[in-house]
């Protein structure tokens, strides 16, 4: 398969087979063409050359992104058009034993129906549905609400299930945990594991990618190829070949004896582990000189404290806010932060911890209660919302020159370069730039404030993998006191030592992990 536009070459000369009970995760920079991927999976664009060949009589379901198709229809409808043989029989059945005149002929069509409707397990169809959607968390007091009528977060639920439905041969999945709830995602991975056909899906979400992928299809160098294992593997071994590789005087069997050590000690960790990978006992079948460093660029997301923050560095005492329509968001809140705290704060409600963010960086006053900082403390922070710090007509040099001492251009530009913005690219307008783009000059604003006191709001949101794993990175190594919240389960189980949760009646603060908090969740809900 090959696909290009213009003189741009998207891919060459592919060969992919891609069958069975496995799960395949599809990795990329952006624009490498994730997405053009799958559309051509799905016969909407064709390639230059090279022919897709599909199984006769199997069905491939995917994940709509339009949340606003079917919003005429009942929830349970919209599941049920997943399987779209089986609705139109549905429909074609109902249709003919509301005729007047339903005649011999309807009998006969109308029977050659209902065995195709008993082949596709169609009397359980509507329970099964019903069930999927009550599992995910929606009630079945909505399960007949118009979808138009119901709240965006229920609307990804549903779409997701509709794709689910009905068993197909082939499910794609571009991006299916953004915008889910934690308890969701854990459902989906769950439900992708014990799934017996074919999953190929594009994911930011790396503990998504490494619970559920036996094989990864990496888009890179015009090529897309694949390997056995998850996302962890392929990274770490990626990154082990780059640096070998910066090594000249490594002799050859040194370099495969490491790697052969490191495969020998993931497939050891994978199998203990709640992973795809261990269930298809695949890693055995890894074949390292398949493997090649990959040519994508990481930021160098490095954050510095203008100076070490001394032992005060927040006190919140019984803090109270609420929303618009009066309920609390959290009541009496009260935490101290010690230094080299890294403190994920968790909540149902993610409008919670915005709101607190919010208040302890000045952009909300409406609340009781009070909070100090250390007088050492500078603190810095990334917003979830961040739009208004991009609506003026500047261009990024001159954006992030506002922040920084040093206003000499060389100095920005390097610094910009850093951040993988370089040449011409530090003269975009602000206000064009794409979200993944607004991310990294907040971080670049970040960085050069130096704070000791890192506040992050979900900052993986419209970040790359590569992003994603840098940041992650930069957290883990940042000598300071970071408070965050995110969806990342990889990002959040890696960084924090504390999980303070939120809700509007108490408040937990834990001293573990993010994993050993789930767990204790989990537990105390049974």
């Amino acid at each position: 398969m090959t696909l290009q536009y213009g003189k741009r070459v998207l891919f060459d000369n592919v060969n992919l087979k891609l069958d069975g009970e496995r799960c395949f995760g599809v990795i990329g920079a952006n624009g490498a063409g994730k997405s053009t991927f799958l559309k051509i999976i799905t016969s909407e664009i064709q390639p230059n050359y090279g022919t897709i060949t599909k199984e006769e009589n199997k069905r491939i379901s995917v994940l709509k992104q339009n949340h606003f198709e079917y919003d005429e229809r009942e929830l349970l409808q919209t599941v049920m058009l997943g399987h779209k043989d089986l609705w139109n029989i549905m429909q074609k059945k109902n249709e003919i034993y509301a005729k007047p005149d339903f005649d011999e002929n309807d009998g006969i069509e109308v029977a050659k129906l209902e065995e195709k409707f008993e082949e596709m397990d169609g009397w359980n169809a509507e329970s099964s549905a019903g069930n999927m959607l009550s599992e995910m968390g929606i009630p079945a007091n909505q399960h007949n609400l118009l979808m138009k009528d119901v709240e965006p977060s229920t609307k990804v639920k549903v779409l997701l299930a509709q794709a689910l439905f009905g068993n197909p041969d082939y499910l794609i999945l571009d991006e299916p945990t953004n915008n889910l709830d934690v308890k969701t995602i854990y459902w989906l991975e769950e439900f992708l594991l014990n799934f017996k056909n074919t999953v190929i899906a594009v994911s930011h979400n790396r503990h998504f990618l490494d619970t559920i992928c036996t094989n990864i299809i990496d888009i890179d160098f015009q090529k897309i190829q694949q390997f056995t294992g998850n996302y962890s593997f392929w990274y770490q071994s990626s990154q082990l070949l780059l640096k070998q590789r910066s090594t000249a005087n490594k002799k050859a069997e040194e370099k495969r004896k490491e790697l052969q050590n490191f495969i020998s000690r993931f497939s050891a960790n994978a199998s203990k582990s709640r992973q795809a990978t261990s269930r298809k006992k695949l890693l055995e079948k890894i074949n390292i000189d398949t493997i090649q460093a990959s040519s994508r660029k990481y930021p160098a997301i490095i954050f510095n404290q203008f100076r070490e923050a001394g032992n005060d560095i927040l006190e919140v005492s019984n803090l109270s806010a609420k929303d618009e329509h009066g309920n609390y968001f959290f009541k009496d809140l009260n935490f101290s932060i010690n230094k080299g705290d890294k403190v994920s704060f968790y909540a149902n409600n993610k409008q919670a911890i915005t709101c607190l963010f919010d208040i302890l960086n000045g952009n909300k006053k409406s609340f009781t209660g009070k909070f100090k900082f250390g007088t050492t403390i500078r603190n810095t922070y990334l917003p979830n919302n961040h739009e208004h710090y991009f609506d003026n007509d500047i261009n990024i040099l001159d954006w992030l020159r506002e922040f920084s001492e040093e206003k000499d251009e060389v100095f920005i530009r390097s610094f910009l370069g850093k951040m993988l913005f370089s040449g011409e690219d530090v003269l975009k307008s602000i206000n064009v730039l794409s979200g993944g783009e607004k991310v990294r000059c907040m971080l670049s604003k970040m960085m050069m404030l130096e704070g000791n006191l890192l506040t992050f709001d979900t900052p993986t949101n419209h970040l790359d993998l590569e992003s994603i794993q840098a940041l992650n990175n930069s957290m883990i190594n940042f000598k300071g006191t970071i408070l965050f919240t995110s969806l990342d389960h990889e990002l959040t189980q890696s960084v924090a030592n504390r999980i303070i949760e939120i809700t509007p009646e108490s408040n937990y603060d834990k001293l573990m992990s993010y994993q050993e908090f789930l767990e204790f969740k989990n537990n105390s809900e049974k």
